[in-house]
């Protein structure tokens, strides 16, 4: 049995942390996965900024409620769930992920957690374990499953790496310069072809 593993930011959905940081004005805080390898030393870096400028837990997820799924990005998760299992390995938060996956149609998804206290502001975070996206594969892999990772950042290589298929969506110039033996896909077209010809000799 075969089964897909995406990351969602970038893939699904638009970066969250980049739309925060048109809607407060916040340079700093478009910094991403893309750019800093160092999830531990990314997300500090942001609970900097957030207290810098008493934004709280509310102002983010006021921006969330704005976002929508990429253009096709629905359409494309339901034909792939239509002939396969799949599920969402995000260093995202629950707190983050929900109103998105009420406009995913409530895919399974595997993320972390905040830490808020009385005030609404975020004051520490915490991961479900270390390297989480990396350790599911393996996890499904030791089930027997045959899998297909997919993302387009930093933080992604390491499930990509592993899994028995894979493919890129969408990486950043960086990303596809250090890691010339992935394939490359940037339509959804082209994303769902990988997978069905993984699955087809699978």
């Amino acid at each position: 049995m075969n089964i897909v593993c995406l990351d969602l930011e970038g893939v699904l959905v638009p970066e969250i942390w980049i739309a925060f940081s048109k809607e407060t004005g916040i340079e700093k805080l478009k910094l991403t996965t893309r750019d800093e390898p160092d999830y531990d030393k990314l997300m500090k870096y942001r609970l900097d900024i957030l207290k810098q400028h008493n934004l709280k837990l509310k102002d983010i997820q006021n921006t969330i409620s704005k976002i929508k799924p990429l253009d096709g990005a629905l359409d494309f998760l339901n034909q792939l769930r239509s002939i396969t299992q799949v599920v969402i390995l995000s260093d995202t938060f629950s707190e983050f992920a929900a109103p998105l996956m009420k406009q995913l149609g409530y895919p399974t998804i595997l993320c972390n957690s905040l830490i808020v206290n009385d005030d609404d502001e975020i004051v520490d975070f915490k991961l479900r374990v270390q390297d989480g996206k990396r350790k599911a594969i393996e996890a499904f892999k030791n089930l027997n499953y045959k899998t297909f990772a997919a993302g387009d950042s930093y933080n992604d290589l390491n499930m990509i790496h592993i899994a028995d298929g894979a493919c890129l969506f969408r990486a950043p110039k960086i990303i596809l310069e250090q890691e010339k033996t992935l394939k490359l896909t940037t339509t959804y077209d082209e994303f769902l072809f990988e997978i069905k010809n993984f699955i087809d000799n699978n």
